[in-house]
């Protein structure tokens, strides 16, 4: 029989104690849904009475309908007091969730230093916050905060604390690697231990302070543990937590674990996504399982060998995760590469044909230029399609002008553009707080009337980057802008020695990419064959 494991996200409480993380409530409830959706099993909403958005959240989740536990944090009461006359403690209660995490100690410096208490207060402490939630028919979860460093220090006192918790009744009792100093294999040991003096089921709570995180986590599983914390992407004080997005995949696909339902596995590489856009931080592209270049290949004898057959350099099938494979094309690709993403594409290519060395060719020549295809997706698929034949310029640039003002201590900016779309020509202007800024609120002003759709589309990322320092302000830029609708996130590339060109160049390939596959969504073929010309990169 396949052993389960539960998942337990505290991305909406840890997590928020990243460095430049703020969620508010709003994007606190959007992202529970979305957890919801994944299927974990317990979704860690904050604080009940710490701060107004955490109150705000568990306000207003009370309407929502989740199958995941919605689960309340906070600490054991304070020492020499009641349980019943602590704040935190009576709010947790009446929060009208069915759960909640205590946090306490089981090192006896934190108890002695941090504390300030005696050992026993902090024994009765543990005992009290846990037996007031349970008389209070709660799901109590113990989070035995240094706990390792504990055990290493005092191993009698810290398996004491975990006693008391599991004589109150506590429902888990979660083992934490709170400063993330603690080596897999300590782990593992320490953790067997515990399964053998105590019966309540045990959890495992891990920073990232030494990258080890998710081999923690998993070797606490291997030891024993059915309970794993963590949250998505990693977000968390310091180094972070431990990520979910690797830990899920890792427990179910490698090691034989039932944890989420196939269908649903299928869906973190999107809720890893959408949890980042939410949180406004972009996620590191090497990101293991669901990272933009976690299946991406770049060197021609890995493709050419992934075109037999992907086993040869993918430890699993992408979609399985509900990411996918990418083909890289730069100045080390070989002649594969390019058969592969033009395949990808649906492209007619012939691995002999002169075209496609041409191709080849022509991009490393572009690269050399300065651009950067392997980082603009869109871009390199314009390209490619404009190589074999296919129109991709879905309207034309006849002119495009930029006016600064610095006015009463303000810079302004406006932009002018005239396009032709459909035969017809457009002469728009808008402003905007800079001249990127401007030309792409024109560039939308202008379109808007025959693609509705394009005010989806937002511009995600502005990157620039200057190449060849020593010609100073005369120096070669590339600029990486990367775009997304609800469905979609591109990226497109412009290179010139003046900024605002190599802008509008990305610009210009987003817009263009965007509503080829709008139209090429909507419309039929030859309709849309004759709605679109040429362009030249």
């Amino acid at each position: 029989m396949t052993t389960s494991i539960t998942i337990f996200d505290t991305t909406l409480r840890d997590g928020t104690q990243g460095e430049g993380i703020s969620l508010s409530a709003d994007d606190k409830l959007k992202i529970a849904q979305k957890l919801d959706a994944l299927g974990v099993h317990y979704i860690e909403g904050g604080n009940p009475g710490s701060n107004g958005k955490d109150i705000e959240f568990f306000q207003r989740v009370k309407s929502l309908n989740f199958q995941s536990k919605i689960t309340a944090f906070g600490s054991t009461r304070r020492k020499f007091s009641l349980a019943e006359h602590d704040s935190s403690l009576v709010r947790i209660a009446e929060s009208g969730v069915p759960a909640a995490t205590l946090v306490g100690k089981s090192w006896d410096f934190h108890v002695h230093t941090a504390l300030q208490t005696t050992l026993e207060e902090n024994l009765s402490m543990v005992y009290d916050s846990i037996a007031f939630l349970k008389q209070r028919g709660m799901e109590a979860l113990f989070d035995s905060e240094h706990f390792f460093d504990g055990y290493k220090n005092n191993p009698e006192y810290a398996v004491a604390v975990l006693r008391k918790a599991q004589e109150a009744g506590a429902d888990w009792l979660v083992l934490c690697d709170t400063n993330g100093g603690t080596l897999p294999g300590e782990i593992h040991e320490i953790v067997s231990r515990i399964r053998q003096e105590l019966t309540a089921p045990i959890g495992i709570h891990t920073h990232n302070d030494c990258e080890l995180a998710v081999a923690n986590s998993l070797a606490a599983i291997q030891a024993g543990a059915r309970q794993v914390q963590g949250t998505i992407n990693g977000y968390g004080e310091r180094c972070g937590n431990a990520n979910l997005c690797s830990i899920i995949p890792n427990l179910q696909i490698k090691m034989g674990y039932d944890v989420l339902p196939e269908e649903k596995l299928r869906t973190l590489t999107g809720t890893a996504r959408y949890v980042s856009e939410i949180a406004n931080v972009n996620m590191p592209v090497g990101q293991a399982y669901v990272g933009n270049a976690a299946f991406a290949h770049k060197g021609g004898i890995h493709v050419s060998a992934i075109m037999k057959d992907s086993k040869t350099y993918e430890h699993i099938e992408p979609e399985l995760v509900g990411n996918k494979q990418r083909i890289l094309v730069s100045e080390l690709a070989g002649q594969s590469n390019i058969i592969s993403k033009a395949q990808s594409l649906g492209l007619d290519i012939n691995a002999n044909n002169e075209q496609t060395k041409a191709i080849m060719d022509h991009i490393k020549e572009l690269e050399h230029q300065g651009y950067q295809f392997e980082a603009a997706d869109a871009s390199l698929e314009l390209l490619l399609r404009q190589a074999f034949g296919e129109p991709v310029e879905v309207f034309k640039v006849e002119s495009f002008k930029i006016l600064v003002e610095s006015s009463k201590g303000q810079m302004n900016s406006e932009a002018i553009v005239k396009l032709n779309v459909d035969g017809k020509q457009v002469y728009t202007a808008a402003e905007g707080n800079g001249p990127v800024n401007a030309l792409d609120n024109a560039l939308r002003k202008a379109l808007v009337q025959f693609y509705p759709k394009i005010e989806e589309i937002h511009l995600s990322d502005y990157k620039v980057r200057v190449f060849d320092e020593k010609d100073a302000t005369a120096a070669k830029v590339r600029v990486l802008v990367e775009s997304s609708n609800a469905e979609n996130t591109w990226s497109t590339v412009g290179v010139s020695s003046n900024v605002i060109e190599a802008s509008w160049e990305a610009l210009i390939d987003s817009i263009r990419y965007a509503l080829l596959n709008m139209e090429k969504a909507n419309t039929a073929p030859s309709d849309f064959n004759e709605r679109i010309g040429v362009v030249n990169h």
